[in-house]
């Protein structure tokens, strides 16, 4: 594979890329540097991608296994942190409702938030998330609907919280 062709195949997908890693790793300098990685492991291989039928999906999949390679390890070290300090996290709501989807997507399980993500943020069919993520197709269906389940009923215990605050302020 030539330079010119990486450019027109490989490098063309980095936005996706860079939007898949950032939902995975919720940071946004973290996600870039994934990229970069991926990218440069993907160039020292490029001899070898012609021979891939389905490259975005493999591409996709390539920054799923190094994203969750990275949480891994942040995992220990998070691990080892809180063995060093015990501090309370206050929760703080986002303002928007986006905001607040995002972060509550961002503690589902892992396949229900990328089947998520890949489906109502990337706007992928099924049979390519099946394909990317290497999933039947009613896995796929079944994670997508625990997810948006699991952040609706989230959702409705925030709002409902919300009104009785303002019905017991208003009274």
């Amino acid at each position: 594979m030539t330079q010119e062709t990486f450019k027109n195949t490989v490098f063309i997908l980095k936005d996706g890329m860079y939007r898949f890693a950032k939902s995975l790793l919720m940071d946004e300098d973290e996600a870039y540097d994934l990229v970069q990685e991926v990218m440069i492991k993907l160039w020292q291989k490029k001899d070898s991608l012609c021979t891939i039928s389905n490259l975005e999906a493999f591409v996709i999949r390539c920054v799923r296994n190094e994203a969750l390679n990275r949480k891994k390890k942040a995992d220990v070290v998070k691990r080892y942190q809180d063995t060093l300090t015990e501090g309370i996290a206050h929760e703080q709501y986002p303002a928007s409702t986006k905001e607040l989807v995002l972060k509550l997507m961002s503690v589902l399980p892992e396949k229900q938030r990328m089947v998520m993500h890949l489906r109502d943020i990337e706007e992928y069919d099924v049979a390519e998330i099946c394909e990317t993520l290497a999933m039947e197709e009613g896995a796929v269906r079944v994670n997508l609907m625990r997810a948006r389940l699991k952040i609706k009923a989230q959702l409705q215990k925030i709002f409902d919280y919300e009104k009785r605050q303002v019905n017991g302020i208003a009274r």
